[in-house]
Order: C-alpha cells, then sequence, then structure tokens
C-alpha cells in the first residue's frame, strides 16, 4: 500500500476512571487475550502498510511491554517497520505532546524522511476492522484532500456527543464538523480514521505549529472544513470505542455475541496480538461456566455465567461470577459473588468477598490485598 500509518495511542481518559490510572486507553485489555491497540496495528498491517508509528504519552509501560516485538502484527522487516515515539526533551522543545497535531509535528522529521505519498492517521482506541486500502481508493477517486472515516450511530448506541458530529452532502463531502457538541446535529460520527497526503499534513502541521494550534480535530478538520475538500468514507460493520467505562464494559460483553465473535476471529483478515506462553484454562470438577470467555492460564472452581476473564485468573471453591470482566491476574478467594463489575487486574479478593453492581451502574473493583501469607 502506498501509505504510512501513524496511531495516536498517547491519551488518556478520566471517563474510565481506576482503569486509566494504570495504563493508557491503548492498553486497555479486550475479549481476554488482545489489547485495544491490537485492532489497529492489525488493520494496518491487513491493508499492507509496511511503515507505522505509535505515538504514546501517558502511562504507557503496559502499552510499551505489548509493542516490545513487532514480530505480531508483522512488522519486523528490513524496510519499514514499527515505530515508537514518546515525547523528548530537546534542546528546542521541552513540552509534553499539547495535542495530537503537536504530538505529529514534534516528529515531523519522522514524515519529512518518509517516501509513502499519502498517511493513514487512526486512534488507537477503536475496535474494529476495516481495510484502509477502500478508504484511499475513495480518497483518490474524490480528489479529496482529507477522507474521514465516519459511522452512522443507532440511537441509544452510545454517548454520540463524545465523539467528533459530522455532516455530509450527497456527494459524501463533509460540510459541517462539530467536535463533542452539546447537542448532536446528526448521528454520524468520525471513528478517529483519517486519510491525507502526506506533504499536505506536512504543510497543515507547520502552519498550526505557528499559529499555535495543537490539536488535529479542532485546529485541521473544523477550522478547514470550508477550506479543504474533505470527505467521509461510511462503515457499516462493527465500530466501538472504549473510552468511557461504560463502553468499555460494552465492548468486551459484545465479544460474547457469536456474531461479533465470528466476524472480528474466523472471518478474514485475522486480529493479531502478542501471545504469552501460557498453558490452557483448567476447570475442576465444581467449575460451571456458561456463555463466557475464558483466557489461557486461568483455574476456575466456581460458576462463571455471561462474563469474560482475562489470563491467570484464580476463581476459588463456590464463587458466582455473572456479568462481570475480570482483568489479568486477578485471585478471587473462595465463596465470592462478583455481579455486574470490572475487576482489576493484579487484584486479590479476600474469601466472602461480595461485590454488586447494576447492569445501569457497573462497578469497578481495585483490592489490593496480600495475596499470599508466609
Amino acid at each position: 500500500m502506498r501509505a504510512l500509518g501513524i496511531i495516536l495511542a498517547g491519551g488518556n481518559s478520566n471517563k474510565l476512571g481506576d482503569l486509566s490510572a494504570k495504563r493508557a486507553v491503548a492498553a486497555m485489555p479486550i475479549t481476554g487475550s488482545y489489547r485495544a491497540i491490537d485492532f489497529a496495528l492489525s488493520n494496518m498491517t491487513n491493508s499492507h502498510i509496511q511503515k507505522v508509528a505509535v505515538f504514546t504519552q501517558y502511562n504507557t509501560r503496559s502499552l510499551n511491554e505489548h509493542l516490545n516485538s513487532s514480530k505480531w502484527w508483522d512488522f519486523g522487516r528490513k524496510q519499514g517497520g514499527l515505530f515508537i515515539f514518546t515525547p523528548t526533551i530537546t534542546a528546542a522543545n521541552s513540552y509534553w505532546y499539547k495535542g495530537t497535531a503537536d504530538a505529529l509535528y514534534q516528529n515531523i522529521k519522522f514524515l519529512k524522511e518518509s517516501h509513502e505519498p499519502y498517511v493513514v492517521i487512526a486512534s488507537g482506541d477503536g475496535i474494529y476492522k476495516l481495510d484502509y486500502n477502500k478508504v484511499l481508493e475513495e480518497h483518490i477517486s474524490n480528489g479529496a484532500d482529507i477522507t474521514v472515516v465516519c459511522k452512522d450511530m443507532a440511537p441509544g448506541e452510545d454517548d454520540i456527543n463524545r465523539f467528533g458530529v459530522v455532516k455530509m452532502n450527497d456527494d459524501g463531502r463533509i460540510i459541517d464538523f462539530e467536535e463533542k457538541p452539546l447537542v448532536a446535529g446528526t448521528n454520524t460520527v468520525s471513528i478517529g480514521v483519517y486519510v491525507i497526503r502526506r506533504r499536505q499534513l506536512i504543510e497543515l502541521l507547520e502552519t498550526c505549529a505557528n499559529e499555535g494550534r495543537n490539536d488535529f480535530v479542532r485546529d485541521i478538520l473544523v477550522r478547514y472544513k470550508g477550506v479543504k475538500r474533505i470527505y467521509g468514507y461510511k462503515m457499516d460493520t462493527y465500530w466501538r470505542n472504549i473510552g468511557t467505562k461504560e463502553s468499555y464494559y460494552r465492548a468486551n460483553m459484545d465479544f460474547l455475541k457469536k456474531d461479533v465473535r465470528d466476524f472480528f476471529f474466523k472471518q478474514h483478515p485475522d486480529i493479531y496480538s502478542r501471545v504469552d506462553d501460557l498453558p490452557p484454562a483448567k476447570y475442576n470438577a465444581d467449575a460451571v461456566v456458561n456463555n463466557s470467555l475464558i483466557a489461557s492460564g486461568c483455574i476456575i472452581n466456581g460458576t462463571v455465567e455471561n462474563s469474560v476473564i482475562f489470563k491467570k485468573v484464580y476463581i476459588g471453591n463456590n464463587c458466582v461470577i455473572r456479568n462481570s470482566i475480570i482483568l489479568n491476574d486477578v485471585n478471587i478467594g473462595d465463596n465470592s459473588i462478583i455481579e455486574n463489575c470490572i475487576v482489576e487486574s493484579r487484584d486479590t479478593l479476600r474469601a466472602n468477598t461480595v461485590h454488586q453492581g447494576t447492569p445501569e451502574d457497573i462497578k469497578v473493583i481495585v483490592e489490593k490485598n496480600f495475596r499470599y501469607a508466609l
């Protein structure tokens, strides 16, 4: 593909609460064995994009560990590769990234030294499959300056007001773009994926820097909507942003549906992730599991219903886990009841613990008890 890939993975979200206190949103665990950024990286490699840059900033430790080898997404090659850019103090700059446009500008040398004519910019917090080649083909056929990938949201599917909302004419050109409006005029939202010619991106970034502007959406897409030819590309397959506690919970629960699992894991192309060397899940004599995803390395002794259990989780005797997400390396003591909850990774819940949320208010559990006693 004639494009350079960029994944913006430096964002943090206060709406995820304690879940984003220790990791970037792009590093949030998804469906047992994956992380959110795996979907954007897989889309890149499946679209034959051979050179990808990931821009990180907040809570990057777990994200950097996940990206420590590019071989999982087939970026380990002589030409191209996977590049990680974090904020760097230099003689000319001592600031963190002040926005998405500023992050790109601080690394503009990477853009200038690349040779691909187009750039695909993607967010690292979206759960979706997309062939970027199709977006690029439509971008070229429309003679567009920028193409924004959009999706029509069904009523109640998500809080539309937390996204960029676009209005398009009959030709697909975007005539209005509002970033996180108080009242949305349409149900068409930007999913945070853009295609733009590399040289034009460099020009726009240099203009923004000279004017003290830092945000790609507000200072480029919104500001230039009447000047540049900005078109929308509508996708009609599954997409979900995990920027809130509710959307993160719902995204994981969606994978309990057979059609969603088949779309991501049985239909070509595949979704790739870093693989840990773990044994298969072990189900002891009293284990009862219904409609749940159980990842490798788990030991199940109790009842698990309608839940997603991540790697290396121990569930004790007579436990009941229902409608919940248990993140990596959690130890749940005997006779515990967890319902409508998200349990943070590496937690230890003592025996006889009871945590119950509601479908309308999912409870996040963070308990750092001593797991072993001498």
